[in-house]
């Protein structure tokens, strides 16, 4: 009885290990959120954004440049002159001028325009930011999608080898029965066909699985290990109004075209003020010389300095057909904005309709399941007493099947409908499913480069030159 208890202890502690080291879909969220290339891509599009900020202040400040040249001079036109003692000889027609300089320039005044243009840069800035949650959310989606394939997938390859099993026992107790002739050569010819389907469904099965890792490859950066059950569903809206709600305020496409519409508001100021003046100061200081052959000057230094006020008068329509296309952009934002509203309340609805669908078709498939095991088994005490035949209990062998296999998928079905509600909501992000991962900090290099500073490397540039350095480019 001890040796007894100690063999089921140790069987108890493997499957609770097993249980332990199995992956679970928090663990493929955590790998797709840090492996993924997509993610990595729209945060680099982020940091262009943010340097146009920088791009944008710059504007504020003064520009300083240097500048040397060497200018030859010929006069083509030169005139003969006769000398004191009476010589002729042609007037010097080549002169060499040298100039080593430094310039400075700075925009005093224009009516706001530079720093408006900050301000809608900042605004891009907010909706590129958006436009990284969305991508988050479908790199997450995307990491559910794989994780429930491999999980159907492999439920169907034990569904399909447990049926070949069941299949070849009722293929041997067939060739029993046909041995003591209670059935003709067609019963067993049926068993045999069955079992070959049955094996033929799981030489697909195992494909299916093979191509379901492939994908999960794909969207998570790894191959999947021993896939536990998904967790249960948390967070769910207590109506479709409220999910509604919450899409309208979070999602980040809506949130997107918000800060779209703002930075073309912006823009349109901007446009307006092109007519208007504006006012500039340039200084300049140097050297600068004049040598002719027979004449050499020595480096001079010189200096100027000077304001310049100024402003369009006529630009063939430019102006104005720049700020109605301002106007024009601006609507089409709002337009814009109206359309992905109703987009994503659309989305919702029918993200809400399709996880309610794929409860009730669960619930169904389990009752399904319940009736076809009872149909089997009954079908099958029939047959040894002679009242079903072989065909009979085969078919009801796989109504059995068929009615696991639509639970598997009903399953998929539903996992997937819940996690594509969340993303229809704008719940679907590592913050909101509380993922264990290092979240990337999106005013980080926003912070670092705002100021438009004049030397900074970011560390995602170090980390790229050191791996393209390590390929040898």
């Amino acid at each position: 009885m001890r040796k007894i208890k100690t063999t089921l202890l140790a069987c108890a502690a493997a499957i609770a290990a097993s249980a332990a080291s199995a992956e679970t879909l928090t663990d493929t969220l955590v790998s797709a959120y840090n492996n993924s290339n997509l993610l990595e891509q729209s945060r680099a599009v982020l940091r262009a954004s943010d340097e146009d900020v920088a791009i944008a202040v710059s504007a504020l400040r003064p520009i300083l440049a240097y500048s040397a040249s060497r200018s030859y001079f010929w006069d083509l036109d030169t005139d003969v002159l006769t000398t004191s003692s009476g010589a002729r000889v042609r007037e010097n027609s080549q002169s060499i001028t040298n100039t080593l300089e430094l310039t400075a320039q700075m925009s005093l005044f224009e009516f706001g325009r530079n720093r408006l243009s900050v301000e809608a840069a900042k605004e891009a800035v907010l909706a590129a930011r958006q436009a990284l949650v969305a991508q988050e959310q479908d790199v997450l989606f995307s990491a559910v999608q794989a994780y429930t394939q491999v999980r159907q997938a492999a439920a169907f390859v034990d569904l399909r080898r447990n049926n070949v099993r069941v299949l070849e026992e009722e293929l041997r107790a067939a060739n029993d029965r046909f041995d003591v002739g209670e059935v003709t050569r067609t019963d067993v010819a049926q068993a045999e066909a069955f079992l070959a389907a049955a094996q033929a469904s799981l030489v697909a099965a195992n494909g299916d699985l093979e191509t379901a890792r492939e994908a999960f490859n794909l969207a998570v950066g790894r191959y999947p290990g021993d896939l536990s059950p998904p967790p249960s569903f948390s967070g769910m809206p207590a109506s479709l109004d409220t999910a509604r709600d919450t899409a309208v305020r979070g999602h980040p496409a809506i949130r997107q075209q918000q800060f779209l519409v703002s930075a073309q508001e912006i823009n349109v100021d901007i446009a307006q003020r092109n007519v208007m003046p504006s006012l500039s100061a340039t200084g300049s200081v140097g050297y600068s010389d004049s040598s002719t052959s027979s004449n050499t000057n020595d480096m001079e230094p010189i200096a100027t300095l000077g304001l310049e006020f100024g402003g369009p008068i006529y630009q063939g329509g430019q102006i104005n057909a720049l700020y109605r296309r301002a106007v024009a952009t601006l609507e089409q934002n709002r337009s814009a904005l109206l359309q992905t509203t109703l987009n994503v309340k659309e989305r919702v609805g029918f993200a809400w309709a399709n996880f309610q669908v794929a409860v009730a078709s669960l619930e169904a498939t389990e009752r399904q399941i319940e009736a076809s095991q009872v149909a089997f088994d009954g079908t099958r005490e029939e047959a040894t007493l002679g009242a079903r035949t072989t065909l009979d209990v085969l078919n009801a062998e796989q109504d059995l099947l068929d009615a696991r296999g639509s639970r598997i998928e009903a399953l998929t079905v539903e996992q997937d409908a819940y996690y594509f509600l969340l993303s229809t909501m704008g719940q679907l992000t590592a913050d909101n499913l509380g993922l264990d991962v290092v979240a990337y900090d999106e005013n980080a290099y926003f912070d670092k480069v705002r100021t438009a500073p004049t030397v900074f490397t970011s560390e995602q540039g170090i980390k790229l030159d050191k791996v393209l350095k390590a390929l040898g480019k």
